[in-house]
This record gives C-alpha cells, sequence and structure tokens, in this order.
C-alpha cells in the first residue's frame, strides 16, 4: 500500500550492486505519511508522500 493518494508515486524496482557487480533485486519505497487535509471544510486523511506534505504546507500558508 505504498501509494501517495496525490501524485500517485508508487514502489519502483531496480538492483542492489555489489562491489563484485553482482545484481539483485530490489524496491524503492516512497516515504509515505498520513495526513490530514481540510477540504471543503471537512477533515480527510490522506496516505501522502513527504514531497506532496512539503508542498501542501508550502501552498497552504500562502
Amino acid at each position: 500500500m505504498a501509494k501517495c493518494d496525490v501524485c500517485g508515486k508508487g514502489v519502483a524496482f531496480g538492483n542492489n550492486v555489489s562491489h563484485s557487480h553482482r545484481r539483485s533485486n530490489r524496491t524503492f519505497k516512497p516515504n509515505i505519511q498520513k495526513m490530514s487535509i481540510f477540504v471543503d471544510n471537512v477533515k480527510l486523511r490522506f496516505n501522502v508522500c513527504t514531497k506532496c506534505m512539503r508542498t501542501l504546507r508550502k501552498n497552504s500558508n500562502a
């Protein structure tokens, strides 16, 4: 369930590369946090990545 409700960022796949250059599969998971956001004076909880969280806080203060 590592998916941002705002931007849709999800799990990405890649490789671990050792010193001997052997490769094994790995996943890159976004940093998902639960955040309460007021939408039309109703408090809603969203799963938001930290990049979107930063952008939402920046735009709400302006």
